[in-house]
């Protein structure tokens, strides 16, 4: 059982009628719930942890320790990583 479904007892049918859209459908209705929770919820807490590392990636940043790369770079520097 999939975590979506122990979390929030979804009804299958509805599990199952997404497992069965395409790509294309699929992220049309990821992007519509995005967009309706960015417009009715509020912001979830961020846990301190998070925080935390933010502040420190920030740090980093100002004393010129790090730096920010080209997001082709990193996807590159991820894909050389794993495998």
């Amino acid at each position: 059982m999939h975590l979506i479904e122990r979390e929030y007892s979804l009804d299958m049918d509805v599990i199952e009628q997404i497992q069965k859209l395409s790509l294309h459908e699929k992220l049309y209705v990821m992007e519509a719930l995005w967009d309706d929770i960015s417009r009715t919820e509020t912001a979830p807490d961020v846990p301190q942890w998070h925080k935390d590392i933010i502040d420190e990636r920030e740090r980093l940043i100002a004393e010129g320790k790090a730096r920010f790369i080209d997001w082709e770079d990193a996807k590159e520097q991820i894909r050389q990583a794993v495998r």
